[in-house]
């Protein structure tokens, strides 16, 4: 327990915590956004789109529990209420009787087409529209430093949405 502990200087401890303000702000405006304008809460957005990019528009409910970074009882909670909805459907996964199918319906779909717009808008309104090209070329690579240095640590910690979210990565870089 001989290493020094290597405190904040009064600069980047301002740098943390506006980052920690910043970023939570900017999360609650765009939740707020979704719930005016779509009635849709992030995470039953965010499971729309997982669905709607998914082969059939069907993933396994463990698969989407990951992706989400949801617990299962969580996950499940938000597919009843989509099921509600008449937005998403569950089917017996044919591959494995244990496991279950989250399928995105019609009506789902137009929901999330409905949805996308406004919530696109949000992030134009709240992020882009801020930040200059110079600001949001800085943007991208200070994220590409960070995804670079944590998706290698959640790899090894066997976080199975780390391999998603290097599956997402490579798709944007294309």
């Amino acid at each position: 327990m001989g290493d020094a502990v290597r405190w904040l200087d009064a600069e980047e401890r301002r740098i943390w915590l506006g980052w920690i303000m910043s970023t939570r702000l900017l999360w609650d405006e765009m939740e707020r956004d979704l719930q005016r304008d779509s009635g849709l809460s992030f995470g039953h957005y965010e499971i729309l789109v997982m669905l709607s990019e998914a082969p059939a528009r069907a993933r396994r409910m463990s698969e989407l529990a990951d992706a989400t970074q949801s617990s299962r009882s969580r996950l499940s909670h938000a597919v009843a209420r989509l099921e509600e909805l008449g937005w998403v459907r569950r089917e017996a996964c044919p591959s494995d009787r244990r496991g279950s199918l989250a399928v995105l319906t019609d009506a789902g779909y137009a929901a999330l087409e409905a949805a996308a717009p406004m919530h696109v808008e949000s992030v134009r309104r709240h992020l882009f529209d801020l930040l200059s090209p110079a600001q949001l070329a800085d943007l991208q690579a200070i994220q590409e430093t960070l995804l670079d240095h944590l998706l290698p640590l959640a790899t090894e910690r066997g976080d199975t949405r780390s391999k998603l979210m290097e599956e997402a990565r490579a798709q944007l870089e294309r």
